[in-house]
Formats: C-alpha cells, structure tokens, sequence
C-alpha cells in the first residue's frame, strides 16, 4: 500500500470490530473501493445518468420535498426529522436497535458510538457532532447480541462501507439493515476541532450547535439559545488552509449520502425566519417505509430555489485549484476580513446568491471542484481508483482541465 493511501480513512469505525477479521473490514473501506460506480449500480439497479444535471448532483430518488417537523424537537440540531424517524422505527418494531452516535462527556462537539435500544437513547442522539465518528463500531455488539433488524444513522463513508461489508462477508447478511443518511463533508479531526472553534466562537465554551448556513455565515448556538452568525468572508485566513479537514473529508465524493435508504440535510432547504425546514432525498422503497412512519407529523413544502448558479460556481473555482496546490502555504491567524465588511458581504450574497435547490446545486459543485483537485495534487495515483464517473462530467460543464 501506497504511504500516502494510509491516510485515506474516515475512522468508520469497521476495522475496530474485533468480532471478524480486521483484513476483512479494510476489504470494504470505501477509499479502497472508490465512491458509487458498482455499488450505486447494485443499490438501485443503474448507476446515476450522465445527462441528468440533477441527478448527477443529489443521486437516484424517488422523491424530493422540503419539510419540517411539527413541533420541532427540543435541542434538535433542526426539527428533528432523522430522531423522530429512528424513533418511530423502534416504537413499531421496524428495528430492534439503531447505530448511532451519543455525546462525549469530555466536549459536546465529539461522539461516542453506540448502540440505542430504547425511546430514550434515540432521542440521545440527536444534533450534529462535527468529528470524524466510528458510527459503525456499533455493529459487533448489534451482531453479538443476535439482532436481525437494525437502524443505521451515518456519512456517507460509512454507509459505502456499510453496504459493501454487507454483500461481501457473511456476518451481517442475515440482518435487516434500514439507513439514514446524512450529507457530509467539512468534518475535522478531534484533536483540531478545539482549535477551530476558538478561532469562530467569541464563546466556545457555551458553544452547541454549528452549522455552515445558506446565508453564507457559520451560525453557532450557544447554550442560553442565542446564535452568533459569523461571515465565512470574515473568518481567519488559517481556517481556510484544506490541511485543517482529515484528508479523508477532502477525498469524499457523495456530499449527499447517495446510497442512504433516505437522506435528510437542510442544505437544499430556503433559509425562512422562526422555521427549521430540512431537505428529505427518498432514495429507496424501505427510505419511503421510514418516511411513512413520520408523515403524519410533517408539514411538507415542494422544493424551491432557481436551478441556475453557474456564475457562483466560476467566480470560485480559480481560488479553489490554486489552493489545492498549495500544500506549504503560510497562512496568516490575524489575516482576515473586517466583520462589519464580512457581514455586508454575507448579507449581499444573501439576497442575490443561489438558494434551495440552487444553494444545493453550488454546493455540491464547490465541494466536488475541490475535491477532485485536492486528489489530483496530493493522491494523483488514486484519481481513477476514487472519483465516480460524473464528476468529470461536471467539471468539463465549467471548462475545468482534468
């Protein structure tokens, strides 16, 4: 194995079963495997078109719509559409447990696999935590104890793994496996997410929730319930270094969970004021089983948002490959801009910038533009190995060199 490839893994959690052979696990690892191809092609029947804009962008569905759960959950990272989904699950019988992660007494922002087997240790597990997380660790004590339905909540890497250790290995064949999938990309490494939220926070301590919002600011929730809003323009200059993201979040290329039963995010959601809408991606007939059982319990709303965010995209993709190459960089902590300048530019993008369906379609073009260069400077020997099939596709729409 190459000495780079090493440090291509999303710390899944699979290799830390010891219940089966670890060589076994690293068999399915989803940088060993490349993103879709085959395994969306065994998923639904066809890989995603090449000819569908939308399609190469948010994968196969059966269904798109835009929702909110009512009333919102108590301290749910929006309104609490994937607990509330595990739960019902549970309460009628779909499952018998769900893999998912709890908080980590030591920093609200860090997880702890485990495995819930009642209401309470579901509703536990609500909120983001943006780490990378053994999600799947959880399966040797679900396989040990006997289960044949189980819920799995996780990143898209896990959910590839997932999928393939399935079909590959014995172990799990037998266990009815329903998924929730949550789009994923800028996760960091444990040991620098202290350091980052310091540098957005004038609060870490108090700190709850973070999410990198459609309004192009970071909105972060401290405990007595206030958000502080922090224009990604006014941000230091360090945080911008890609060296801050685990290379494996920077070799991700299904932003969206393509492989999920059922995705749900906010990214392709309209910001709206006193609402918490989510985007939910119906993928699969046992994704529908699961949004069945919560139906009842959403106001839903058609997606919105113009489709058209090209000029979005090319105002950034000059800066994005030049930064992909700049391995050594030095960047500045004091370097950034303005606040009030940072906010004037937030709120203008705001107003004029792409939003739902369009936020969504910028996005996912953002991140898979800098991700195919990040691989091309630093993995080039890993380029066919990885990337699915339409992200040249949509690289080529822009003009981009491949």
């Amino acid at each position: 194995m190459h000495q780079k490839e090493k440090t291509l893994c999303s710390s899944c959690g699979l290799c830390s079963i010891q219940a089966w052979p670890v060589e076994e696990s690293i068999q399915s690892c989803v940088f060993r495997n490349g993103w879709l191809g085959e395994r969306e092609k065994k998923l639904f029947g066809r890989q995603r078109s090449l000819t569908d804009p939308v399609e190469m962008r948010f994968g196969i569905t059966l269904e798109r719509f835009t929702a909110q759960l009512k009333p919102p959950m108590a301290d749910a990272q929006w309104s609490g559409i994937i607990t509330r989904m595990a739960i019902r699950a549970f309460e009628e019988g779909l499952v018998e447990g769900v893999v998912s992660l709890h908080r980590s007494p030591e920093n609200h922002f860090f997880s702890i696999p485990f495995l819930a087997r009642n209401h309470d240790d579901i509703y536990a597990g609500r909120g983001n935590k943006p780490v990378l997380s053994p999600v799947l660790c959880s399966l040797e004590e679900a396989w040990k104890l006997g289960m044949k339905k189980i819920l799995v909540i996780g990143a898209a890497c896990h959910l590839h793994t997932l999928r393939d250790f399935q079909e590959r290995f014995t172990y799990l064949r037998e266990m009815e496996i329903l998924t929730i999938g949550i789009p994923c990309i800028d996760n960091v490494a444990r040991s620098k997410w202290p350091w980052i939220l310091r540098r957005m926070s004038r609060s870490p301590e108090t700190a709850r929730h973070m999410e990198f919002m459609q309004d192009f600011r970071i909105h972060i929730r401290h405990v007595d319930g206030h958000v502080e809003k922090i224009p990604f323009f006014s941000l230091p200059e360090e945080l911008s270094n890609p060296a801050i993201f685990p290379v494996a979040c920077m070799s991700c290329f299904d932003y969206l969970n393509s492989l999920a039963d059922i995705t749900v995010g906010y990214i392709g959601a309209e910001r709206r004021r006193q609402e918490k809408r989510q985007w939910v991606l119906v993928r699969t007939e046992r994704g529908k089983k699961l949004l069945e059982l919560i139906e009842p319990e959403l106001e839903r709303y058609e997606e919105s948002g113009k489709w058209e965010c090209r000029s979005f995209v090319q105002n950034t993709t000059k800066r994005i490959i030049e930064s992909m190459k700049e391995e050594k960089r030095a960047y500045s902590p004091k370097s950034r801009i303005p606040f009030w300048l940072g906010k004037l530019m937030a709120l203008m993008l705001g107003l004029i910038g792409p939003k739902g369906i369009g936020f969504a379609h910028y996005s996912v073009d953002f991140h898979l533009i800098r991700h195919y260069y990040f691989v091309k400077f630093r993995y080039p020997e890993l380029l066919e190995q990885l990337i699915p099939k339409h992200v040249e596709v949509i690289l080529r729409e822009y003009d981009l060199p491949l």
